[in-house]
């Protein structure tokens, strides 16, 4: 195994090659498309869960959507979304290109024709179903909120569908490394939610949010749609296409992991339920802020890194491969580092701010604030592990992240129930064991990633981390004071007050790490940091 140089040369920006520097600015300008589409994304999200929880409140109705939610998201990872970064985004990526333009439509034709029969099949068993398998979800509840929730899951299941055809939609585009469309689709997505609440909560009742999750689903597909100007779609039943079977050998290693991970999401799920019914709500109101960090930052770099990944053969070009992705794996720890110290110290006047009106109580404000608590250490491996296993992905390796998969759910499961009912800690004890999980599988992935391409020495990976974690001093500090100083001094009173208790002390923070990263020379930052302001500035006179 090759060795992990904790103290190796930072790799200036001014010593890099011409076409590496374009590489890294490419990267960076993707991720700055995704990123803005998250950041819209993830502030609708939020006000996307201010109205629910305005509306609703926490109560075991809540927790029986927030349990039953899943399931048009766990059939979509399973049959289309787990393809996505894992074989249908590196495939076809080989085709686009102006040359293979009427090629990469009539594979288009085939995946969206083959997709949307099986999907359709899927829709109606669930609905047939769904008396069977709710209860695998929700077996603690009792019977009128097990009513509630299979009630839900068929006004639901519908979504599946539409998810199916917008993920291969989205993957055309990622593909083609148009990436403005497929970062409109979740702002599009908590729109739609948002509204339909909005407009039929008074006659629906929590019935809204399942039919919210059709509309929104429904949004998300409209905002592609105006990305296919000019591609050719027929139907085609072509399932014997050569590219299909390299999509579904590719797949099918990561078919097992989805089964694996959507187990442990039942099994989850499952044993919250024999908590406290409230408990799926607190613990998705505290995971809701654990991914607009993870949106933000992991995803939104690891999606801009893939397709120029799965057009480098490691085995070839092992320096150009890794340089690549050390990149987007520096702008990772750069940002999220710093992201979790703040959730750290202003988790719970964010919560109040976002969370506590209407049926929502400080009662309830108090328990989302313990799970973030102990989500929390799982944030940063989270944020590293998925440009890991996207590595593997790129270079058509979806066996290793399968079993990687795989032994940190066996650590879930033998850490959960033993935290959550031998040890008394409740859901909470669900939350530790699912952090665990993910440290798990990230310190598994990076010893793997070791062993395949020859370490990460030399590429300045340990040396960012280090400065991000310094640099972060100063977001708790600041961060910490400023509240502590707000606290004492705003003459403001109810939301204005609440909204001034976190954005004073949340832009000290980021003054602060901006300062300190300066300082240490933490040149991903002071890439960030001049995008922009060239942004902001305005455009010169002509």
């Amino acid at each position: 195994m090759a060795q992990l140089n904790l103290t190796e040369p930072e790799v200036p920006a001014a010593g890099l090659e011409p076409a590496a520097q374009g590489q890294r600015a490419g990267i960076v300008r993707a991720a700055g498309i995704n990123s803005l589409g998250n950041v819209a994304s993830r502030v609708l999200g939020m006000v996307r869960g201010s109205v629910v929880a305005f509306v609703f409140g926490a109560s075991g109705a809540t927790g029986a959507f927030d349990a039953v939610q899943t399931v048009p998201k766990m059939v979509y990872e399973l049959l289309v979304g787990g393809m996505l970064s894992a074989a249908l985004v590196p495939v076809l990526s080989e085709y686009a290109t102006a040359e293979r333009r009427e090629e990469m439509d009539h594979i288009l034709s085939v995946l969206l024709t083959l997709a949307g029969a099986a999907l359709v099949l899927v829709v109606l068993v669930l609905e047939l179903g769904a008396r069977v398998f709710v209860p695998l979800l929700v077996g603690g509840f009792e019977a009128a909120l097990m009513d509630t929730a299979t009630v839900l899951t068929r006004i639901m299941v519908p979504a599946v569908l539409i998810y199916g055809i917008s993920g291969l939609i989205q993957a055309y585009h990622l593909a083609r490394k148009e990436f403005v469309y497929p970062a409109l689709g979740g702002s599009a997505h908590n729109l739609g939610l948002i509204v339909t609440v909005l407009v039929l909560a008074g006659r629906l009742d929590v019935s809204s949010l399942a039919v919210g999750v059709v509309v929104a689903a429904a949004a998300q597909l409209l905002v592609q749609l105006p990305g296919l100007r000019g591609t050719r779609l027929r139907l085609r039943f072509d399932w014997r296409h050569p590219v299909i079977r390299r999509i579904l050998k590719l797949y099918a290693p990561v078919l097992l992991s989805i089964i694996v991970a959507n187990a442990g999401i039942i099994i989850d799920r499952n044993l919250a339920s024999r908590t406290l019914p409230q408990a799926l709500t607190w613990m998705a109101r505290a995971t809701e802020l654990i991914q607009i960090s993870l949106g933000l930052v992991s995803m939104a770099i690891s999606m801009a890194v893939l397709p120029t990944l799965s057009q480098i053969d490691a085995r070839v070009e092992l320096d150009r491969f890794k340089r690549t992705f050390c990149g987007g794996l520096r702008l990772v720890i750069a940002v999220i580092i710093p992201a979790a110290v703040g959730l750290l110290v202003l988790g719970e006047p964010i919560i109040r701010l976002l969370f506590e009106h209407g049926e929502f109580t400080p009662a309830d404000t108090a328990q989302v604030s313990r799970a973030l608590l102990y989500y929390l250490p799982g944030l940063p491996f989270a944020a590293i592990d998925l440009p890991l296993v996207f590595a593997f992905y790129a270079q058509k390796d979806t066996v290793t992240p399968v079993v990687v998969g795989i032994v940190s759910v066996l650590v879930y499961l033998a850490v959960g129930p033993l935290l959550a009912f031998a040890a008394g800690w409740g859901y909470l004890g669900l939350v530790l064991a699912n952090s665990a999980q993910l440290i798990s599988h990230a310190l598994i992935m990076l010893v793997v990633f070791s062993r395949r391409f020859e370490g990460l020495g030399g590429y300045a990976v340990w040396s960012t981390a280090a400065k991000a974690a310094a640099a972060s001093l100063l977001v708790a500090a600041l961060s910490y004071g400023g509240h502590a100083l707000v606290t004492r001094l705003s003459p403001l009173t109810g939301t204005l007050n609440e909204a001034l208790l976190v954005a004073g002390p949340a832009a000290l923070g980021i003054l602060g790490y901006v300062a300190g990263a300066r300082l240490l020379r933490l040149e991903e930052i002071a890439t960030l940091t001049e995008m922009v302001r060239r942004r902001l500035s305005p455009a010169p006179r002509t």
